[in-house]
């Protein structure tokens, strides 16, 4: 990886945790918050458009709140949420205000990335602040989301957005130098890791929980993240934010902190939205044959090729596509409801008609809503 990953990006996402935004809990840090704006206006004056994903909401609003300790109560987070999210924005909007740029608070919850319509309104929308010079600040819109639904850490967010813009870099900023072989606060001869390729499954065997009282992120949040991300295309850089001009420094070329290479072809942006489903809508168990089509031939999936369905779906919904051991292969829209599969299971497509009295599509799934894991 090299100077040209950021230097040569249109645009890329910046990520920052709460530590680096907080004072330990104790509210918004504002020279922090500076120091994050002056470096991002800075990149933006070298023709630099980027999307920054800031945590720190919670951590905020407990402070206003009075409260020591992050609540485990899902309605008691939103209450932080909803009361902290006021201070960060408005920290965020008057510190770029100093070099001449407006934010946009943009809220998102994972209901607005499965949904095919308000996905692309989401996109369209950020698309049209970066053409007018805004500074687009997410969060998760932890006030009304619910705990089944939540992206659950915004490290998962980031990447989820890095994939919806087709940005070519994602950069997850936190309070550690990057991965190492061992937590290095448990073992000293822990071992630094400068890159790497995203996915590698030793990766998540290295990584440990969260880090801090006032974060819900951990380096292997950071690492399911670029896994997720490296599905796309992007690749993504973890790195301490209390480098000095850290996103100056990685945008000039310099090796800080662990980058981690994606080894895949972008994806167009509808294969995108659909290997960034958190949530199926059901699976389809595959033969090896299906599946050898699937992933090896490009192919559409046939009825003929499914053994079993689990759970329930409907047409238009995105299912998972697994092998017999539980692993998932492929994802896709589906043209038939979980009913009709069960129906027409291992049968080959022109006995649809005579089996359920019509043909929706020939196809269970067409390659072109299809997308392979």
């Amino acid at each position: 990886m090299n100077k040209s990953l950021l230097h040569n990006s249109k645009i890329f996402v910046v990520k920052v945790g709460s530590s680096l935004v907080t004072k330990n809990g104790e509210g918004l840090d504002r020279l922090a918050i500076e120091q994050w704006a002056a470096q991002i206006s800075e990149l933006v004056k070298r023709g630099q458009q980027i999307i920054l994903v800031s945590s720190g909401a919670v951590a905020e609003g407990m402070q206003r709140l009075g409260w020591k300790k992050r609540p485990v109560e899902v309605h008691e987070l939103q209450a932080a949420a909803a009361v902290g999210q006021m201070g960060l924005i408005q920290t965020y909007e008057s510190c770029f205000a100093k070099h001449g740029l407006h934010t946009a608070q943009v809220l998102l919850t994972h209901e607005d990335l499965v949904n095919r319509k308000r996905y692309l309104n989401a996109r369209t929308t950020l698309k049209t602040l970066l053409d007018f010079n805004v500074i687009p600040i997410i969060n998760e819109n932890d006030t009304v989301v619910t705990d089944e639904i939540r992206f659950g850490d915004n490290d998962t967010l980031a990447a989820l957005v890095a994939n919806l813009m087709e940005v070519d870099a994602l950069v997850l900023l936190t309070d550690q130098q990057g991965l190492f072989s061992e937590d290095p606060r448990k073992n000293k001869d822990a071992v630094f890791i400068h890159e790497e390729t995203a996915g590698n499954v030793a990766l998540e065997k290295m990584a440990s929980g969260a880090g801090s009282s006032v974060g819900t992120g951990g380096m292997l949040t950071k690492i399911l993240a670029a896994k997720r991300a490296a599905n796309a295309g992007v690749h993504t850089i973890i790195a301490s934010g209390n480098e000095n001009d850290v996103l100056l420094r990685l945008h000039d070329g310099e090796l800080i902190g662990t980058h981690l290479k994606s080894t895949k072809a972008k994806n167009v942006a509808k294969k995108q939205w659909l290997a960034d489903h958190l949530r199926t809508g059901g699976k389809l168990v595959l033969d090896a044959g299906a599946i050898n089509a699937v992933k090896t031939e490009g192919k559409s999936l046939l009825s003929i090729g499914v053994l079993d369905v689990v759970g329930s779906f409907e047409r238009g919904d995105v299912v998972a596509c697994m092998d017999n051991s539980g692993n998932e292969v492929s994802r896709g829209i589906v043209n038939y409801n979980s009913q009709e599969v069960m129906r027409i299971k291992g049968h080959a497509s022109h006995e649809i008609e005579q089996i359920l009295g019509y043909v929706e599509e020939s196809a269970l799934i067409h390659r072109d809503n299809l997308v392979v894991l």
